[in-house]
C-alpha cells in the first residue's frame, strides 16, 4: 500500500523571497527514504484562509500533512488554529508545554513574555512535542487515518523534532514499505553539456533506479534514485550504477553526497600530510574561508594573506614592481609570483594565488571583468591558468575559488 505525505510550508517570508525554503528540500529526502511518497508540496503565507484551504485540500489527498512555521507566539503565527480549524477541533491549554517554555526563558534568565502563552495551546488529543532548542513545541493530531504533524519553521528547531520524535512516529504507526534514497555524484571542471555528452545513456534508464542531472555554478551533480523494498538492496541498486558512472566522468569526480571541494581537497592533505597557503587578490579571501570552513583544517592550511594592492603584493608576497608594470597586475606572471612568494613566505608544500577582475567595474577590452589567473606553486614547478568567468561579482569570485580548489585536489590526487 502506497504512504503519501504533502508538506505545507507556512509563511509570508517564503513566498516573497525573503528567505530559502530548506526546510521542504529536507523532508522530502527524509521522507523518501523512509519509503514515504511525496506527489504535493506548497508554500503559504500568514493568511488564516488560504491555510485553512491548503490544509483541507492535503487532507483529502494525502495521507500524512506536514507544516513548517507559523507556530510562533505572535498574532501571524496561524499554524495551529488553521489546523484545529480544519478539523472542527478546539484548542486546549497544556501545562507541560507551558512549564517547557518557561524552563526556556529561565535558563536564559529572560522573563518570558506573555504572549509566549500562546504557544502552550494545542489542538484537542494532539501529542505535543517539546522544542529542545526553542519555544515553539510541535504537535502531531490522528486523524482517522491521516495524521498532521505540525513543526516549528527555523530548521535547527525541525530538525532535532523531526528526527528524534516524528521519523520513530512513522515508522510505528506506517512501517516501512520500501525505502526511497539518492545518491550525489559530484563533479567539477567540465560544463553541464560535456558531463551531460557522457552520461546521457545513464539519464534515458527507466524503473527502479533513475539518474537526473543538476547543474549548478562551475559543479555539475549527478543524481542516483532508487526504491527497493529494503535499504540494502536499494544502496546496491544505487552502487551498480554509480560504479559505472564514476568510471565514465574520470577525474572530475571530486565526491559524493556532502562532500565539497574544499572537504575533498582537504581529505586528500590530510592523508599525504600536507600543507597549503593562499594568496588573494579578487577572491578577497574567500579561499581561505572555504578551507578553513571544513573542522580540522588547522592541520593543513597554514596561512593566508589578501594582497588586493599592487603595493601589497610587493610587501607581502615579493612581486616584483617592474614585474606588475610590465605584465600588469592581472596578468599570469604576476599569479606565478604571487604564488612563489606565498609558498617561500609560508613553508607549506602547495601554495595557490589568484589573480583578476571581478567586476562589475575595472574591465577594459584587453582584460574584461571575469578574466582570472589562477596559480599552484608546490617544491617541484609553478602551473599557471587563464580563466574567463560570467556572471556577478560573487559568482566570479566564486568560480574562481572553485577553480582553485580543484586545481589542488587534482594535484593530490
Amino acid at each position: 500500500m502506497m504512504i503519501t505525505a504533502e508538506i505545507i510550508c507556512v509563511g509570508s517570508e517564503i513566498l516573497l523571497g525573503h528567505i530559502i525554503n530548506t526546510n521542504a528540500s529536507y523532508l522530502s529526502q527524509k521522507l523518501a527514504a523512509e519509503g514515504i511518497d511525496i506527489f504535493h508540496q506548497s508554500v503559504v503565507g500568514d493568511n488564516p484562509r488560504r491555510l485553512f484551504e491548503a490544509i483541507h485540500t492535503a487532507l483529502r489527498r494525502s495521507d500524512i500533512i506536514i507544516t513548517s512555521g507559523g507556530l510562533g507566539p505572535t498574532i501571524d503565527d496561524i499554524t495551529i488554529s488553521a489546523i484545529a480549524s480544519s478539523l472542527s477541533l478546539p484548542l486546549v491549554f497544556d501545562k507541560k508545554v507551558l512549564r517547557s517554555i518557561e524552563s526556556h526563558f529561565k535558563k536564559r534568565r529572560i522573563k518570558m513574555p506573555s504572549d509566549n502563552k500562546r504557544q502552550a495551546y494545542m489542538p484537542e488529543g494532539a501529542i505535543a512535542i517539546l522544542n529542545p532548542v526553542g519555544t515553539a513545541p510541535a504537535s502531531i493530531i490522528q486523524y482517522g487515518n491521516k495524521s498532521i504533524i505540525a513543526l516549528p519553521g527555523p530548521p535547527r528547531e525541525l530538525i532535532p523534532i523531526f528526527e528524534g520524535s516524528v521519523i520513530p512516529y512513522l515508522r510505528k504507526g506506517y512501517g516501512v514499505r520500501s525505502t526511497i534514497f539518492t545518491r550525489t555524484i559530484r563533479t567539477t571542471g567540465a560544463p553541464e553539456s560535456a558531463v551531460n555528452k557522457k552520461v546521457r545513456r545513464f539519464l534515458e534508464m527507466k524503473g527502479d533506479v533513475t539518474v537526473g542531472i543538476y547543474a549548478s555554478l562551475g559543479e555539475v551533480d549527478i543524481k542516483i534514485t532508487a526504491k527497493a523494498k529494503n535499504e540494502k538492496e536499494t544502496l546496491g541498486k544505487i552502487r551498480k550504477v554509480e560504479s559505472r558512472i564514476v568510471n565514465v566522468l574520470g577525474d572530475i569526480v571530486y565526491g559524493f553526497d556532502d562532500d565539497t571541494l574544499e572537504s575533498a581537497a582537504g581529505k586528500l592533505l590530510l592523508k599525504k600530510k600536507l600543507t597549503i597557503a593562499a594568496a588573494e587578490s579578487c577572491t578577497g579571501g574567500f579561499i581561505a574561508n572555504r578551507i578553513t570552513n571544513i573542522s580540522g583544517s588547522l592541520k593543513y592550511f597554514k596561512m593566508g594573506v589578501i594582497t588586493y594592492s599592487n603595493a601589497s603584493k610587493a610587501a607581502e608576497l615579493g612581486v616584483p614592481v617592474d614585474l606588475i608594470r610590465k605584465y600588469g597586475a592581472v596578468s599570469g606572471p604576476v599569479a606565478i609570483a604571487m604564488a612563489k612568494g606565498m609558498f617561500a613566505k609560508a613553508g607549506t608544500d602547495f601554495a595557490l594565488a589568484v589573480t583578476g577582475i571581478a567586476g562589475p567595474t575595472g574591465g577594459t577590452k584587453a582584460r574584461p571583468v571575469g578574466l582570472v589567473y589562477i596559480a599552484l606553486a608546490d617544491r617541484r614547478k609553478t602551473i599557471c591558468v587563464e580563466r574567463r568567468f560570467l556572471g556577478s561579482r560573487a559568482d566570479i569570485k566564486l568560480q574562481a575559488s572553485t577553480m582553485a580548489l580543484d586545481m589542488l585536489r587534482k594535484a593530490l590526487i
